[in-house]
Order: structure tokens, then C-alpha cells, then sequence
């Protein structure tokens, strides 16, 4: 489940069992603070007649899919074995998510729903913007160095999160403030065809690593060259 940039020392039995740790922790706590997020979102978007505020909420229930899905994976001794089912409910994550935005945003662009101001929305939208970044660059870090796929892949779910938050603070106060209410509908289609492209990679397992069954050895490069051949976007290195 290695893979490594060219020329990089091989990764010692003891630092992947820290590598191992990391990613629990990270998931964990990235679940825990997913819950809490869903649980205000939804309350607040109800309050407020918001579907960016309800669609945001949903999002983070399947971000605390995704997340479970490489906590399932790392439970295990060899978490290797339980790669690919991850990858594929982190892929199905991602279509899920992007078939929701794109339902809820046109309906917003027909004027199905005229949110009012949700001053909570706004707050939580900041926090999470925060947060969300920060959670998703040390979970890719871990992963690349680690090389397990659905870790990155779970990295960018997160990221996609930190994308729909900067959609629902600026949709929230354009709405409060100018009353454009096309605004949040216009940018959330962007990231329902980003979502569909992460989904599509993350299926394929295209997430920057490859199992250490496909490499020719730890740092060394294959006949096609890279990282056995499954870096050729320079995912390996820390970006």
C-alpha cells in the first residue's frame, strides 16, 4: 500500500504503524466534528427555509460516510485488503453528493425556495471554511506518504466540504445582503461536476497512490517511470 516519490527512503514497519494512528485519529476526528455540523446545518436550514443550509447538512452526513469508510479500512491488521470497498463507498459518497447538489440547486434556480437570513448558517459556513482545509491537507499528506488511496481519496471529500462552504458563506450573505439568491444554486453546480469527477477517480482509484503489489520496489522507479507508474499527475510529492 506504499507508494513513494522517486528516490525516497522505504517506509519502516514503525513509521507506517504511526502513519496507521494518524489516519484514525484524523478520521475521528473529522467525524466527530461532521455530526456536529450536520446536526446544526439541518437545524438551522430548517429554521430557515434554506436548502443550501439543508443540502450543507446532508453533505456532512456523507462526509462522515466517507470518513467511516477509511476508519472501517484502518480497524483492520492489514488495512490493504479493505482499500478497494473503501474506495468504492467513498466514490458512491461522491455521486451521491453531487446528484443532491444538483437537485437542490435547480430547484433554487426555479424558485422553489427563498431561504431567509440565518445568521447561525453564516457562523457555522466560517467555522467550517476554518477547519475543513486544515483537516483535508494533513489527512492527503498522511495518506501520500503512507500510500493508501482512500485516504486521499477521503482528503479530497473533505476538501469538497471546504469548497460548499466557501458556497454556502458567500450564497448565505449575498442573500442577507443583496438578496441574490441565485448566487449559492449558480456555484453549487460547479461543485456537484467536481464532485462527480473526484467520485469518478476515486472508483477508479486513481487517488494519487497505488498498492505496494504494483510498485517495483519502495522509491524505485517502473519501466514507464514515477512512482510505479501510478503518479503521473506528481501526486506523490506533498502539493
Amino acid at each position: 500500500m506504499t507508494s513513494l516519490p522517486l528516490g525516497a527512503p522505504p517506509i519502516t514497519p514503525g513509521r507506517r504503524l504511526v502513519l496507521a494512528r494518524r489516519i484514525r485519529w484524523i478520521v475521528a476526528g473529522t467525524i466527530a466534528y461532521n455530526v456536529v455540523e450536520a446536526v446544526v446545518a439541518l437545524a438551522a436550514g430548517t429554521l430557515a427555509s434554506s436548502s443550501a443550509l439543508i443540502g450543507f447538512g446532508l453533505d456532512s452526513i456523507v462526509e462522515v460516510l466517507s470518513a467511516a469508510a477509511v476508519a472501517w479500512q484502518f480497524a483492520a491488521p492489514d488495512p490493504e485488503k479493505r482499500e478497494r470497498v473503501a474506495l468504492r463507498v467513498i466514490a458512491f459518497s461522491f455521486f451521491a453528493l453531487a446528484a443532491y447538489v444538483t437537485v437542490d440547486a435547480v430547484r433554487a434556480l426555479l424558485g422553489a425556495a427563498e431561504p431567509d437570513h440565518s445568521t447561525v448558517g453564516i457562523v457555522l459556513a466560517a467555522v467550517s471554511l476554518a477547519i475543513m482545509p486544515l483537516l483535508s491537507w494533513f489527512e492527503r499528506r498522511t495518506g501520500r506518504e503512507l500510500g493508501s488511496a482512500s485516504a486521499v481519496a477521503d482528503s479530497k471529500q473533505t476538501l469538497i466540504c471546504t469548497y460548499l462552504s466557501a458556497v454556502l458563506l458567500v450564497g448565505l450573505v449575498l442573500n442577507s445582503t443583496l438578496g441574490w439568491t441565485w448566487a449559492d444554486p449558480v456555484a453549487a453546480l460547479v461543485i456537484a461536476g467536481l464532485a462527480v469527477r473526484e467520485g469518478l477517480e476515486a472508483w477508479r482509484g486513481d487517488a494519487c497512490c497505488a498498492p505496494a503489489s504494483v510498485l517495483v520496489g519502495a522509491g524505485e522507479p517502473s519501466a514507464s517511470g514515477g512512482c510505479g507508474g501510478a503518479c503521473g499527475d506528481g501526486c506523490c510529492s506533498d502539493r
